[in-house]
């Protein structure tokens, strides 16, 4: 009796240890002003960015071009870096700003620049380091590169593979960097009624957080608890059969 007593206490003791989801939180509204879709937005380049210039026909303008045979990708082709003044070097043209700039604003500022040499310069400017990351409980969570200019929130999601069994669809984040503030947002995909307005147009750098369920932890805790018991349970039995 007393071995199934201790027995007992093990299991409560083992039951009252709680381990901390630190994906989770408790659910807030919707951060409207950060994350409302904008059908206007427009990807602005960043300190730090990684930035190719391909111009056609003109290797000796171009850094990293999609024109020519080498790859211009991040990992292995060249690329110019928004210093910290929000300034690159351009071939030819010099040092320019381009902190804040859109795609197509810095493309045409180009082809301004260039028409000084070339009659009809055709070019191309494009980011390297645009991704976003899912984390959590999902089947691939990573960092995920991204070249196109629009990217919801399913659309990303799905690239995981799908979401693991002990998955909080209740509770999914999404973190914004917005200047120096860090902007969070709660959605919950179980809300059918509530899809479509949920379906969040993403901005490059957004962090997407998938915590766990509650009972995941304690279905882990069980799973270890119980073989444990028993085994205890079964030398209480043969000891007073003795």
């Amino acid at each position: 009796m007393k071995i199934i007593l201790k027995t007992l206490a093990i299991l409560l003791l083992f039951s009252s240890c709680k381990t901390h989801n630190i994906f989770e939180e408790k659910k807030g509204p919707l951060d409207k002003a950060a994350f409302t879709y904008d059908e206007s937005y427009q990807y602005r380049i960043r300190k730090d960015d990684k930035i190719t210039i391909s111009v056609w026909g003109e290797d000796n303008l171009s850094v990293g071009s999609t024109y020519g045979i080498y790859n211009s990708n991040e990992v292995y082709g060249k690329w110019l870096l928004v210093d910290a003044n929000g300034n690159i070097e351009v071939p030819r043209i010099g040092t320019r700003n381009v902190l804040g700039k859109t795609i197509p604003e810095f493309k045409e500022e180009l082809k301004n620049e260039l028409k000084k040499w070339l009659v009809t310069p055709v070019v191309d400017v494009k980011i390297l380091n645009k991704e976003i990351t899912i984390l959590g409980e999902v089947r691939n969570p990573n960092t995920f590169i991204i070249d196109k200019e629009k990217n919801y929130l399913f659309e990303m999601l799905s690239k995981t593979g799908g979401f693991e069994f002990y998955a909080n669809l209740k509770s999914i984040k999404i973190l914004r960097q917005v200047g120096q503030d860090v902007k969070i947002t709660n959605i919950d995909l179980t809300k059918s009624d509530d899809i479509l307005n949920e379906n969040i147009l993403l901005h490059p750098g957004d962090v997407i957080i998938v915590p766990s369920k509650k009972n995941k932890e304690f279905d882990k805790r069980i799973s270890t608890i119980i073989p444990f018991a028993t085994t205890i349970t079964a030398a209480a039995i043969l000891m007073k059969a003795l």
